[in-house]
Order: structure tokens, then C-alpha cells, then sequence
């Protein structure tokens, strides 16, 4: 008589991935999370999806625009942890230098990123690396969260007073590849 074989617990659903450190790589870091997150059963237009597409953008460019060393690649892991009802989010980039959260004045355009990742996440930070650089990491809720009524994250950051997921959306939807 054999003895019972104990369940193996569900496998990691983890993605990751390097991409050169140009807006290509970023836009291709962003459309790849996409499709992962589709695969994982968290489909486009859902505030899981489209939130945590959202964040790898930010990220993803970030690290493109600030974190760029010349030849080297960023990467992308995506992690999905059901049990905490969470996606983690790590880029990681060889530039020494930490990043910043700046205070951007109303007429600038750009200078929002973090801001963005802040009022979108459930957690963020920063994490040091072996050698060069650092990783940025984001936790995004993959169950929808209880707002308060008029806390759109929009209205948090002090953008145009539209929500940045819905603004995700519609650039999606009418934009070309």
C-alpha cells in the first residue's frame, strides 16, 4: 500500500522578462503584461487588468526615460498571488540613482508618474538590487476595491478630473497599435 501523496500547492503564476531600454521596450513590456494578465483570467476593461497595465506603463517608462543606462535592458516580473488577491509588479533598471516622487506644477505635463502608481497601487516601494540599480515594485488589487464615492484617483492627484484607468481605456480604444 502506497502512502498518500500530499497536493503540490497551485504553481507560481509568474512572468518576467527583459526588454531593451527604449519606448519600444516599454510599450512592448505594457502590451506583454497585458496579455499575461488576460491569460491569468484578468481580461481587458477589468479594473484588475486595467489597473495593473496602468502601473507597468508608468514603470516601464520610468525606467525608460530615468533609469536608462546606455546598453543595458530593463526588466519585467509580473507575480500573481490569488491568496493575497494580488498582481506584484517589479522593474528593475541598472541606473544607481533612487527615484524620485516630484511635486509637478499644474501647467507641467509630465512629472506625475509615481503620483499615478501611488493612487493606483495598494503598496509600492523600492528595493535594492545586487549591483547597479534598484527595483521598483507595485502590488495591484486583482479584486475590485470599495471606494469611498468621489475618490477617483483622478481626483487624488489632481489630474484633469478624469480617472486614469478610464483614460486608459479610451486611449486604448482609439489609439493605433
Amino acid at each position: 500500500m502506497s502512502a498518500p501523496r500530499a497536493q503540490s500547492p497551485i504553481p507560481a503564476r509568474t512572468f518576467a522578462q527583459l526588454f531593451s531600454a527604449t519606448r519600444r521596450g516599454a510599450r512592448l513590456a505594457r502590451l506583454l503584461a497585458a496579455h499575461q494578465l488576460t491569460e491569468w483570467g484578468h481580461s481587458h476593461g477589468t479594473e484588475a487588468h486595467d489597473t495593473a497595465v496602468l502601473v507597468v506603463a508608468e514603470l516601464a517608462s520610468n525606467s525608460v526615460l530615468h533609469g536608462r543606462v546606455p546598453g543595458r535592458d530593463f526588466a519585467l516580473s509580473l507575480s500573481l498571488d490569488d491568496s493575497r488577491g494580488v498582481v506584484r509588479i517589479e522593474v528593475t533598471d541598472t541606473h544607481p540613482a533612487q527615484p524620485t516622487r516630484p511635486a509637478p506644477g499644474p501647467d507641467e505635463d509630465g512629472g506625475r508618474g509615481l503620483l499615478l502608481v501611488d493612487a493606483l497601487a495598494a503598496d509600492w516601494g523600492v528595493s535594492d538590487r545586487l549591483g547597479p540599480g534598484e527595483t521598483v515594485w507595485a502590488e495591484c488589487a486583482t479584486v475590485p476595491r470599495v471606494r469611498q464615492l468621489g475618490s477617483r484617483p483622478a481626483d487624488v492627484i489632481g489630474i484633469d478630473g478624469e480617472c486614469p484607468v478610464e483614460r486608459l481605456r479610451s486611449h486604448h480604444s482609439h489609439a493605433g497599435p
